[in-house]
């Protein structure tokens, strides 16, 4: 049912509001005591009312893919009441664990991902990874739901080919020379056009997975085997001109249909393409990083929607390179988790929800990745008392088994940067496990 209410009966709510009320359904469960309200406010400042969880019309966001981001996502959205069901194709996933409700299937399944996405009806769904059916998604919207930041931008970000056209061929962006091959020969042939070093990363991968260097031409072999191993589509690879730079970036940067903000610039260091290391701020000239937030801007509104985008780029000098984006909060970015007052899992939630963006920088720190040195269906990580102190913590994701090189947790240290990247590794130099 719904009601208009006049000014003079609105209170200190001001102009004319139009508040819908939305009673649940009888049946088992159902809560007759407790509406759920959403109230519209015309010519006056906007307000969100918030409803409970766990209720027929509760607001509800859906994960797509359940790991140690994707948790921090759930435990924001939680902190503002909102219903959260994750997803995954394994059990006991580290957002499975802090979620309202959990389901596995398989994600690139499209009648599965859709039969789910229709059945839990949510208000928003949060693709968390590539590994996901796109058909399925694009249906969902059609039928009404909210995708973040929407369908044809998971579409393009979760293929490298489809972004990287997009961001040097329609939008002008500044990137590396690349090639796209099929085949061992085309693998070589480009290699041979681009030049040595050079970089192979299937079109479809995550995490580093697939990813090697061509330093010679033995290589060459190799790095195919290796692409073709990775998990993601690998029929097809992207052969990149290794790019000399000084340092390399992440750009966090949230948006709503009102406003873009930008996080400070993150600095990192990867292994094998997967982050071990980061740190806030990342020192360089301001010249540089308005360079790269209008780069960051063009893509993150070319793609539209609303969220936060993990906008990587390559510097050398003044010259600033694209190299990927991902629409969602980024692995690099954990380290807001100690740096910011509003994380960049809290302000993704807050983009996704179209809240207002601003946050403090309240000042640098590092964070680094532990990984794995055993394969285990029980994982235990000895973590000595010093990991724990005035300036620095631990973040365990309780991922349910292990095998060399997965990732389980994250040292995060409040310190100048120098000082934060030292602690940070040496916090995970001394867990075992």
């Amino acid at each position: 049912m719904y009601k208009q209410i006049q000014p003079q009966a609105a209170g200190t709510l001001g102009s004319c509001v139009l508040v819908l009320i939305f009673y649940p359904e009888s049946g088992e469960g159902a809560d007759h005591e407790t509406p759920c309200i959403f109230i519209f406010h015309l010519n006056t400042e906007e307000i969100m009312l918030f409803t409970p969880p766990l209720k027929s019309r509760s607001m509800k966001i859906m994960l797509l893919g359940s790991g140690e981001l994707g948790k921090e996502v759930v435990i924001e959205a939680a902190r503002l009441g909102l219903e959260t069901v994750a997803v995954d194709s394994y059990p006991h996933a580290p957002a499975h664990l802090v979620a309202n409700r959990s389901h596995v299937i398989d994600m690139k399944n499209k009648e599965a991902l859709l039969d789910l996405i229709r059945r839990e009806k949510p208000a928003f769904i949060l693709p968390e990874i590539e590994a996901l059916s796109i058909e399925a998604l694009e249906d969902a919207e059609k039928e009404g739901f909210h995708v973040i930041p929407n369908a044809e931008a998971v579409r393009k970000t979760m293929n490298r080919k489809n972004i990287r056209e997009f961001a040097e061929k329609e939008l002008g962006l500044k990137t590396s020379a690349y090639r796209f091959v099929k085949t061992h020969g085309e693998l070589k042939a480009a290699a041979g056009e681009l030049g040595l070093p050079c970089v192979v990363k299937p079109v479809m991968s995550s995490s580093g997975h697939g990813q090697s260097v061509i330093r010679c031409e033995a290589d060459v072999a190799r790095a195919w085997e290796h692409a073709k191993e990775a998990r993601g589509d690998a029929s097809e690879l992207i052969v990149e001109a290794f790019v000399d730079f000084d340092y390399e970036i992440t750009l966090l940067t949230a948006r709503t249909e009102k406003e873009t903000v930008f996080c400070e610039p993150i600095g990192h260091i990867q292994e094998d393409g997967d982050y071990v290391l980061s740190w806030q701020p990342m020192d360089m000239p301001e010249a540089v990083l308005r360079k790269a937030q209008a780069m960051a801007k063009t893509i993150t509104e070319g793609l539209g929607g609303r969220g936060i985008f993990g906008v990587e780029f390559f510097v050398s000098k003044d010259e600033v390179y694209f190299s990927e984006v991902s629409p969602r909060p980024h692995d690099t970015g954990m380290v807001t988790l100690i740096t910011q007052s509003q994380s960049e899992f809290a302000l993704h939630v807050r983009a996704v929800l179209g809240l207002p963006l601003d946050f403090v920088f309240y000042g640098p720190g590092a964070s680094a990745a532990f990984k794995s040195s055993e394969k285990a269906s029980l994982p235990m990580l000895e973590v000595p008392d010093t990991a724990f102190s005035q300036n620095a913590f631990i973040r365990i994701f309780g991922k349910p088994v292990s095998h060399v090189g997965r990732r389980m947790a994250v040292a995060l240290v409040f310190d100048a940067v120098e000082a934060a990247r030292k602690k940070a590794r040496d916090i995970v130099a001394s867990i075992r496990g």
